[in-house]
């Protein structure tokens, strides 16, 4: 058993939003709940009832809700959620704030500065949402966007999705390649592009991008530009428009005519890394994504009305969504654009401070870094608005949760969580009136009925397995673009267990409800026939003091998985026969001999999705001499090439 290392205060206890709902549950549905797991057990035996009640809880805006919640809820997948509901997600996120309250604090990694009300929000969306209306956007048509994480991102997700059309879109330091692997799946109509971006210190324009884009998708019939370099000197393409152009002659008093939706129409196109094939266009749609947000955003994450809500984040995570989604709970959202280290590795800390933050979110690489480099942020920082620290993008190492308590806050919810793409939300999360343990995520989610299935499908607790979950939800996606008989949909999620959702993560779920992670179950390492996850051989790696990060892969050799690690040192260290001496003691003593790579390989770098995430699997290819697909998926593909100088040694 993990040991606690916070505890919620009751005066916590009691002024949470999931106190309030226990309450709800006892008076409308006359359940005695009194803790989690009491409220856990019957989301999951009475999901209707739950989602119901969740729907009346968020306030959610709608024309029509319905008599009916869930129809074929024996169908996995296949359930319908809400069928008669009708209702607009822009609006509910546009109207939840006061008109003078603030909605959007931008900072930018080059001191720009804007706050944006809740009343301008409206407008400047009013306006944009006319614009792409006038160019004929109409329900299910596609809006696309190339753009740093600003506001007009925001701006240009609601006045698209206003209308009822699908959103989609990817951070600016893509490739056209890359951006054509996506967008061109879906054909969007209308593509808004930044003219460039701001990263650690130096400027990138992208205006270079525009013509070949437009050659490779037809379908675009209008390009927005955006300034934010600056760098736009005119174009020969009759597509494109300035921002301040396109929005001029349309008034910004009009009321929005908010397009309502079928529960399950389309709202948001994601994608899948594609580091194994073509990236998988998945589709989640507009009730789903809005009471999924609101439920982790209000009874997880503790978000009252006039927070404010961070998250690091780009505009081609899913994490951006999520954060969005906190304008419908009438939050303040502070958005960053620029690199989180720079100028210095604790820059994110004075957001903090000037905007009162009271939900910080970053991934766990960032606290990993901040602990390698011994930042200690309570000792600069007064932190006085923060209660919540969230953390996702991999398994948040035991020793990192330390480092929080010690280095940044000792009064406060960690709260790791996990999901992902392929749900736009979580499977495990955090939850505010619950204790913390050290190395573990808080909680499985309400309404989700998440089990660990060992290989032969039999749930089990205290054991290593799948994380699968064998009830609907309603955030699952509505399916895949271009896959009308949802094959690839079938074969992403229910192929290995029919009729529950297989997540792809190595996990064990723990006697107090908890869930540990080992990381992905595609990467997960067999040698001598024992499973053993990536993240149990990372988390020792990491508490070498010379190691900055690290890469394990298996290696199918002499009939077994021999392990291959490979280690990113501090400058002007190299790896030495002590250091590897080193390094494989300390894992046989806090892991077990069977996690003791045979190999132990210096590199300058690890290869990373754009989104941050440890790329195993291409260098698992690498080491097996097969070719890697989808390179322009990663954010330094050029680290690839060290990996292939060891093949002669791994022979």
């Amino acid at each position: 058993m993990n040991p606690v290392i916070w505890r919620p205060s009751v005066k916590r206890q009691e002024k949470a939003n999931i106190s309030r709902f226990m309450e709800k549950v006892r008076e409308c549905r006359g359940i005695n709940v009194t803790d989690y797991e009491e409220l856990y057990r019957w989301s999951i035996t009475e999901p209707a009832a739950f989602w119901d009640l969740m729907w009346q809880f968020a306030g959610i805006i709608a024309t029509c809700k319905g008599t009916q919640i869930v129809a074929d809820a024996d169908k996995m997948p296949g359930t319908k959620w809400f069928p008669e509901a009708r209702l607009n997600y822009a609006e509910n996120l546009l109207l939840k704030g006061h008109k003078n309250q603030c909605a959007i604090i931008f900072r930018g990694e080059n001191c720009e500065s804007q706050h944006i009300s809740y009343g301008e929000l409206y407008r400047h969306v009013s306006q944009l949402a006319q614009a792409l209306r006038n160019d004929g956007v109409i329900p299910g048509d596609r809006v696309a966007g190339i753009l740093p994480n600003r506001p007009e991102s925001i701006i240009a997700m609601l006045a698209t999705t206003s209308l009822g059309a699908i959103w989609s879109s990817c951070s600016p330091d893509f490739g056209v390649a890359g951006i054509v692997d996506r967008f061109s799946q879906i054909t969007p109509k209308v593509l808004l592009v930044g003219d460039g971006y701001f990263f650690n210190g130096k400027t990138f324009d992208r205006t270079s991008q525009i013509a070949p884009l437009l050659q490779a998708m037809p379908s675009i019939e209008r390009l927005v530009l955006i300034p934010v370099i600056n760098s736009f000197d005119g174009t020969n393409e009759n597509q494109v428009t300035l921002w301040q152009d396109y929005i001029a002659d349309f008034p910004d008093n009009r009321p929005i005519a908010f397009a309502q939706m079928p529960f399950d129409a389309p709202l948001f196109i994601l994608y899948s890394s594609g580091t194994t094939g073509p990236p998988k266009c998945i589709v989640h749609g507009v009730g789903g994504t809005l009471i999924q947000h609101l439920k982790e955003h209000r009874l997880h994450t503790d978000i009252h009305a006039g927070d404010c809500l961070f998250y690091y984040t780009t505009c081609g995570w899913m994490m951006w969504n999520w954060l969005v989604s906190g304008l419908a709970s009438g939050a303040t959202l502070v958005i960053y654009d620029g690199s989180p280290l720079y100028p210095s590795a604790d820059s994110l800390f004075d957001l903090i401070d000037a905007y009162r933050i009271n939900v910080f979110g970053v991934s766990a690489k960032y606290i990993h870094a901040l602990k390698k480099a011994a930042i200690t942020p309570k000792d600069t920082h007064s932190l006085a608005s923060l209660s919540t620290i969230l953390s996702t993008g991999s398994p948040l190492a035991p020793d990192s949760f330390d480092f929080v308590y010690e280095s940044i806050k000792s009064d406060v919810c960690l709260s790791s969580i996990s999901g992902g793409t392929d749900i736009i939300s979580c499977f495990v999360l955090g939850c505010p009136i619950l204790p913390v343990r050290r190395g573990e995520i808080q909680c499985r989610g309400l309404g989700m009925k998440v089990e660990v299935y060992d290989d032969k499908a039999r749930s089990v607790t205290g054991e290593k397995g799948e994380l699968v979950c064998t009830a609907p939800f309603p955030s699952m996606p509505v399916g895949f673009w271009n896959d009308p008989r949802q094959r690839q949909y079938h074969a992403a999620y229910f192929e290995k267990f029919p009729g529950a959702w297989n997540h792809g993560d190595y996990v064990a779920l723990t006697g107090q409800g908890g869930m540990i992670m080992y990381g992905r179950s595609d990467a997960v390492l067999n040698p001598g026939g024992v499973r053993i996850g990536t993240a149990e051989i990372y988390r020792q790696v990491e508490q070498i003091d010379e190691v900055l990060e690290s890469l394990v892969v298996g290696q199918d050799h002499d009939g077994d998985c021999r392990l291959i690690l490979f280690v990113v040192l501090r400058p002007g260290l190299q790896l030495s026969d002590q250091l590897i001496a080193a390094i494989k003691q300390h894992i046989r003593q806090n892991a077990s001999p069977r996690h003791v790579p045979a190999l132990i390989l210096q590199v300058t770098d690890i290869p990373r999705t754009k989104n941050g995430k440890i790329v195993e699997l291409a260098v698992r290819d690498i080491i097996h001499s097969r070719p890697v697909r989808n390179q322009q998926t990663l954010a330094n593909p050029e680290a690839l090439e060290q990996f292939r100088q060891f093949l002669p040694l791994l022979g």
